[in-house]
């Protein structure tokens, strides 16, 4: 289950966890991003202890889906020590996603 939080600043979410931070960056009209969604809502499930998922509406953060460059929904971007170290453009399967993200744990 998604938790709504409120932060300060986008940096603050990035380098404030002891944990590396996958962050998905969506929009509510967007098809492929919902059906993302439930697959996110699986791997936090299973990885909730060794990753943080944190949901940016690029409509409403524009400046912040420019700095990093979003030109397809959904992109996901793990960011690691506060920094950006990969990044996924499209509908990964939950067993690919996973997999992925176990090189950076």
């Amino acid at each position: 289950m998604a938790v709504k939080k409120q932060f300060n600043s986008f940096d603050e979410v990035i380098s404030g966890s002891d944990v590396p931070v996958l962050v998905d960056f969506y929009a509510t009209w967007c098809g492929p991003c919902h059906l993302m969604s439930s697959i996110l809502e699986q791997v936090n499930a299973e990885m909730q202890d060794r990753l943080v998922i944190v949901k940016i509406d690029s409509d409403k953060y524009e400046s912040l889906a420019s700095h990093y460059q979003i030109y397809a929904l959904p992109t996901l971007i793990l960011f690691k020590n506060g920094q950006p170290v990969d990044r996924i453009e499209g509908v990964l399967q939950k067993p690919e996603l996973i997999q992925r993200l176990q090189s950076f744990l």
